[in-house]
């Protein structure tokens, strides 16, 4: 395939801004909201009035203010107005609380989002299970959504977010920041200029997780502290007792909650293989190997097998996952002193001419061996960069170009990081995926993993 035709599927177009006639009444209404950082105020949402100016500050407000959501909402302070917080655990969210005193507090999104006239947009950074459910609530009322990585607990609610972000009509981002890093479009620019030639084979590892896997069974009950809604904490997913062993932290161990080593760090290591090879969905899955997983909690060590056919002139490549430590072999060719991704995580793309590894977020992408590569000139960049992966989120709420990791690319990259899930749900199966209609199609008892089953109020 011609650059041409890379050009045509991958790179977006920047779209020119609306002039407007700015009328008194606008610029006052911008002049107010010019003064308010997280504020409470009234301030109406000029974006949902249908004006788009750069300059606009729009109404924010965060699905799990805490933890990582305490970053991705607090990024915005003094940018934008940061109007609400909302997390069923308010120790958790004691930071961003006490950052943006002025902001509204809640527990429940619910809550939050009818008592929220003026919203423009909403950050959902809450544990996996609870993704879709706070993504798709903002989505019916017309918000942008910001939603951290994996963008969902199931491969199902993925389908579901990327269909209706076209239905709503809104901008949408997943929080797989390196999307938006100089290393991975540099990363695609190698590949397509054919560096390496034909990439037959990717080798992605992780040292996670760096919290408890393995568990065999529930914990046991202790008291709940007062600052947890523990009710709206477990949301979707089946009743159990409390235990500081869920939450706050290592919920990415448990089943219910979280999607393991896998949920946590795919959705980075991975896109470099995503975007640069034009993955798509693959044609099987399967665990090769594991140690420790239980039907309560993933396994402490992995590696999964995907098998992903031609795509266009590209030839069928096979992408091997190793987390807990595990590590791929190391090619005789690359110099033994070379550093592979950055050490504990990384990707080794395998070519016909050579090898690229990257890090964690896709950066420094690195050919080897690196004497056989040195007069080796990279290509002019020609794909757009990105500033900041935040900001490219909102820009678009303001009418700019659509964000780089919307749910068009990141709900189909994130069911691909989930079907590796599925293998571990049935070791000693190679699943055959039928993509389009969402099934494995050798292997029934797998399609119970694709959609699980809410706890009874709740729903998408």
């Amino acid at each position: 395939m011609q650059r041409k035709a890379w050009l045509t599927l991958f790179v977006r177009k920047g779209t020119q801004m609306s002039k407007y006639t700015v009328s008194r009444r606008f610029f006052l209404m911008g002049a107010a909201a010019g003064m308010a950082g997280c504020a409470t105020s009234t301030v109406p949402s000029l974006k949902r009035m249908g004006y788009k100016s750069p300059n606009e500050k729009l109404n924010l407000a965060a699905i799990g203010a805490g933890g990582k959501g305490a970053s991705d909402i607090q990024v915005h302070i003094g940018k934008e107005n940061i109007i609400a917080l909302c997390d069923a655990d308010w120790r958790r969210a004691a930071d961003s609380f006490r950052k943006c005193p002025d902001a509204r507090k809640y527990k429940d999104f619910r809550e939050m989002l009818d008592s929220e006239p003026t919203l423009d947009g909403v950050t959902v950074s809450t544990p996996d299970h609870m993704h879709a459910v706070a993504a798709m609530a903002c989505m019916k009322r017309g918000l942008g959504v910001y939603v951290q990585k994996p963008l969902t607990h199931d491969i199902f609610e993925s389908r579901q977010l990327q269909a209706a972000a076209h239905k709503y009509g809104v901008v949408t981002q997943m929080g797989n920041q390196g999307h938006s890093g100089d290393g991975v479009r540099e990363c695609c620019e190698m590949i397509w200029d054919g560096a390496i030639g034909d990439v037959r084979e990717v080798h992605s590892w992780t040292n996670r997780p760096i919290w408890p896997q393995g568990i065999q069974a529930p914990l046991d009950p202790e008291p709940i502290p007062e600052e947890i809604d523990w009710d709206l904490w477990l949301g979707t997913a089946p009743w159990r007792p409390f235990n500081h062993g869920y939450a706050p932290f290592n919920w990415r161990g448990w089943w219910d909650f979280g999607t393991g080593a896998l949920g946590d760090m795919a959705c980075h290591i991975l896109d470099a293989p995503n975007w640069a090879l034009m993955l798509g969905y693959p044609s099987s899955v399967e665990c090769v190997y594991q140690e420790g997983a239980s039907d309560q909690s993933p396994p402490t060590k992995s590696k999964i097998k995907y098998e992903f056919p031609a795509r266009g002139s590209m030839p069928p490549v096979t992408l091997y996952w190793y987390d807990g430590g595990l590590m791929p072999e190391r090619p005789k060719e690359i110099d033994p002193d070379a550093k592979l991704g950055d050490g504990d995580n990384g990707s080794l793309f395998v070519g016909d001419k050579g090898y690229i590894t990257t890090r964690t977020y896709g950066e420094d992408p690195t050919l080897h061996p690196a004497a056989k590569f040195k007069d080796y000139k990279r290509p002019a960049p020609y794909i757009p960069r990105i500033p900041n992966h935040h900001f490219d989120w909102t820009n678009g709420i303001k009418g700019g170009p659509k964000p780089c990791s919307n749910f068009d690319y990141a709900a189909p990259f994130a069911e691909v990081v989930l079907l590796g899930n599925l293998a571990i749900h049935c070791p000693g199966q190679k699943l055959l995926w039928d993509g389009p209609n969402m099934r494995v199609t050798n292997y029934p008892e797998a399609n119970q993993y694709v959609k699980r089953t809410y706890r009874k109020g709740w729903s998408l």
